[in-house]
């Protein structure tokens, strides 16, 4: 089923993300609660929560690793479309996350870890990159300013370094939205910092940003909206300056804090 609305003559396009009363059931738990959201494409999103609030199920019910109960009134839509062949979804969203980075401790270049976007592998194995291929990793690599890395092994890498890679492993399809699944674990300040400016430099040029995290910190400035997830649930979602403060963060996470912000930065203290 495909979804496009029409105004004044004109379709505009549809959510890119769009769910309603969506519930996910691993057994006897419930890891996503009745949840209902709509992210348009090109928004700078922050899913903001304490471990074990779903955040992590969340992104697999987006790229369809999860699917909700049946049910009167469920919507589980991406573009506008009810049903998605998995590898379809490369081309709307790349991912980036811890787990991703564990299944790379092999012996394969820095390179290869991005040239295997193209084939969703762990490293090239029997593909054969084409010559548009290579190209495009080399643009990835030049605009992730990573190229004097990129015949280093990755498990040479640190953390920082072998962050960027995967980034450049999602973009190869130049996904529409970039999720990133606490990206910063592991980082020092200098990792950091670059990781930071790598992140804003993405959603600069264009690439939607869903960071999904439980550090302030984590948050870019370019991120609009917040939303709060606790047991499951989606507990509040509104503009960045509405819901970074410590009332709304000290009741999400349960301690009193003192939320500061520092040129577009949050940080919370006191606790």
């Amino acid at each position: 089923m495909n979804s496009e609305n029409i105004v004044s003559g004109e379709a505009v396009l549809p959510p890119l993300l769009e769910f309603r009363n969506v519930t996910v059931m691993k057994g006897s738990k419930k890891l996503l609660d009745s949840l209902t959201v709509t992210i348009p494409e090109g928004e700078h999103i922050a899913i903001l929560g304490p471990n074990g609030a779903g955040k992590s199920s969340f992104i697999k019910a987006i790229m369809r690793e999860y699917y909700p109960l049946r049910g009167d009134g469920v919507v589980f839509r991406v573009c506008g479309n009810d049903v998605w062949h998995v590898s379809d979804l490369r081309s709307h969203f790349g991912i980036v996350s811890n787990e991703l980075q564990y299944t790379f401790t092999r012996e394969i270049t820095g390179r290869d870890v991005v040239l295997s976007g193209f084939f969703s592998s762990i490293g090239l194995y029997w593909h054969e990159a084409t010559p548009a291929m290579e190209q495009k990793t080399d643009e990835i690599l030049r605009f992730l300013e990573i190229d004097h890395l990129s015949d280093r092994l990755f498990t040479t890498l640190s953390s920082g370094e072998a962050r960027r890679f995967l980034i450049g492993r999602a973009l190869v399809h130049d996904p529409k939205t970039l999720i990133l699944d606490e990206p910063t674990t592991s980082l020092d300040l200098h990792a950091l910092h670059i990781f930071r400016a790598t992140l804003r430099k993405i959603a600069q040029a264009g690439t939607g940003i869903i960071m999904v995290t439980h550090m302030l910190p984590d948050i870019i400035p370019e991120t609009s909206r917040i939303i709060l997830m606790k047991d499951g649930r989606f507990c509040g979602d509104g503009p960045k300056k509405e819901m970074l403060t410590g009332e709304w963060v000290g009741r999400h996470f349960g301690v009193p804090v003192h939320i500061r912000e520092d040129d577009g930065w949050y940080y919370a203290t006191g606790y």
